[in-house]
């Protein structure tokens, strides 16, 4: 960024005040500033401002040509899916774009209005490979809760997509209900601390082990992999809880049937959600394992 004039002639008249020669030359006094010396209408300091005038225009061309040739590689490079991403998140419900531009019209319009039109909150992009069109999933705040975006606002999202990417990308939105997850699990657990039914003794949570499977769900990236040994790692981490076993692990999206999950997978529509009902957890009490 190009320094003001008179940063640079302040910079030029410092060097040249603590220079040795100069101040035998005009008998200067240690600490003596250039402007006490040298009033404006004297022909160095009228010189030192020819010369700071020209070095601020080379550095002011500088930054003018620099961000040219940013703009320049900014419109030929193709954008990275991160950039897409950025993009779905930056996207306004309701909101018309600046002509020609990717950026929207906010005139007149508060950061609460602003902010309440930002609908998606959550965003993945995946390159599928071949022909196949870039897939963006897209998905919004519903209570505490994810949820997918309504008709309307998948018709706006898609068309703002369009408008804003590359020409000649061709783009796949993908906003849907969450993937139901089924989960049997065998809980070997401390009687010291938890009863039959899974409940903490001490009467501090009666859910203990459903919670944490909610809030290993809960962390999950955006689109992340549900990893089976992840998830039985953070059910170990409950207090009374000595052995998790997972016996029993599904999922099921759209109409399809329930598939069973061997090793991970990844959600179609981005996340879960998983019901009472489907959270089968078998409690069998454990004495202590000497090891």
């Amino acid at each position: 960024m190009a320094r003001t004039v008179s940063e640079i002639k302040q910079q030029m008249t410092e060097i040249f005040m603590a220079d040795a020669a100069v101040m035998f030359l005009y008998d200067l006094q240690p600490g003596q500033s250039f402007d006490e010396r040298f009033p404006r209408v004297r022909i160095e300091s009228i010189f030192f401002y020819i010369v700071a005038f020209a070095i601020w225009t080379l550095e002011t061309l500088f930054d003018i040509h620099r961000q040219e040739t940013a703009d320049i590689i900014s419109n030929l490079k193709p954008h990275s899916p991160r950039w897409y991403r950025n993009m779905a998140l930056a996207f306004q419900f309701g909101f018309n774009l600046l002509p020609d531009n990717d950026q929207y019209d906010n005139e007149g319009k508060t950061q609460e209005q602003i902010d309440e039109s930002k609908i998606v909150s959550y965003a993945a992009v995946r390159k599928q490979g071949g022909d196949k069109p870039l897939l963006i999933k897209v998905a919004k705040d519903v209570g505490d809760n994810l949820g997918p975006l309504n008709n309307d606002e998948q018709l706006s999202f898609s068309e703002y997509m369009e408008r804003v990417g590359d020409a000649g990308v061709e783009i796949e939105v993908l906003s849907t209900t969450a993937d139901k997850l089924k989960l049997s699990l065998d809980i070997y657990y401390n009687p010291l601390v938890l009863n039959a039914n899974g409940q903490r003794l001490d009467g501090s949570s009666f859910t203990p082990v459903p919670d944490a499977v909610r809030a290993y769900l809960k962390v999950l990236p955006f689109n992340g992999e549900l990893v089976l040994a992840f998830l039985t790692d953070a059910l170990q981490r409950v207090d009374g809880v000595v052995i998790p076993h997972l016996s029993y692990a599904a999922y099921q999206y759209g109409a399809l049937n329930w598939i069973n999950i061997i090793v991970k997978y990844q959600p179609y529509s981005g996340y879960f959600q998983i019901s009472d009902a489907d959270l089968s957890i078998n409690y069998i009490a454990q004495s202590e394992i000497l090891q």
